[in-house]
């Protein structure tokens, strides 16, 4: 339990509760619209804000939140237009982003260690402002999903259906790939570009294993995420392993455990 006392643990265990509570509502609303391969493309791309940020010499969380909204609205925007598939817009902006942090990061003089750092995450290193960023991220997805939650759901489940009914779908969906673009900046101090995806996936892929409404899955998300991220901390610690494979491969034991869970539920219920 001495763990507990030292600050950068006390960081790490409020960075893994903001970040389950904005990865369970922003993940939900991925899963439900069927995204995950565009936050993949995302993801990949805040590599290039990343390397821009360590060249020109500026905090690289912020290039690489600025780079991310960008390529999040290009890839909303090339994908509805019609010389142009959805998945070569994601293909264009995921490589443009890898490239472009690749060139920055070798004309770069010297070592650069935050590179790999963000390319693996480690959320031992999370620091007060990152805390901060992701605190105020965390609470203004609360309030936009609080306040448009009718929104938010008929775009999710069907952005047509929700646009004969006269709702801002175009700007809901902006919204929402600027808040996915913000989500993965903020949870690379913990997991890192290879494995944010996983954050905003894996949990709600769990909990809908057992509902399929918004509201429910949202609220079980937010309950694996910090089981995942609780588990994976305590296991980087014990085993001195990299705290960000340990999450999301304790996240995925929480899956299949569920699984599992799930088809005795069912099982039972039809004997």
């Amino acid at each position: 339990m001495s763990i507990f006392s030292y600050t950068f643990f006390q960081n790490a265990l409020l960075g893994s509760l903001l970040a389950s509570i904005l990865c369970g509502l922003v993940g939900t609303y991925i899963v439900t619209r069927r995204l995950v391969f565009i936050s993949g493309g995302i993801t990949h791309a805040s590599f290039g804000g990343i390397g821009m940020g360590v060249y020109l010499g500026i905090p690289p969380l912020l290039s690489a939140a600025v780079f991310s909204v960008l390529s999040a609205c290009g890839i909303q925007w090339f994908s509805r237009r019609r010389d142009m598939r959805e998945d070569s817009a994601i293909a264009i902006f995921w490589t443009m982003g890898m490239s472009i942090g690749i060139i920055c990061s070798f004309l770069t003089p010297g070592f650069t260690p935050e590179l790999s750092s963000y390319l693996f995450g480690n959320i031992l290193t999370i620091t007060a402002s990152d805390l901060c960023f992701l605190g105020a991220l965390t609470l203004t997805a609360v309030v936009v999903f609080t306040l448009f939650l009718r929104q938010v759901v008929s775009v999710a489940f069907d952005s047509e259906f929700a646009r004969s009914q006269h709702l801002p779908v175009c700007c809901m969906e902006y919204l929402m790939m600027a808040f996915i673009a913000l989500t993965v900046v903020a949870c690379l101090r913990m997991v890192g570009i290879v494995l944010a995806i996983s954050l905003l996936t894996i949990p709600q892929v769990t909990a809908n294993l057992f509902t399929h409404s918004f509201k429910r899955m949202a609220l079980l998300s937010v309950a694996f995420g910090c089981c995942g991220c609780i588990g994976g901390l305590c296991l980087s610690y014990l085993y001195n392993i990299p705290s960000g494979a340990s999450i999301i491969f304790v996240s995925i034991i929480v899956y299949i455990v569920c699984k599992i869970a799930s088809r005795l539920l069912i099982r039972l219920r039809t004997q």
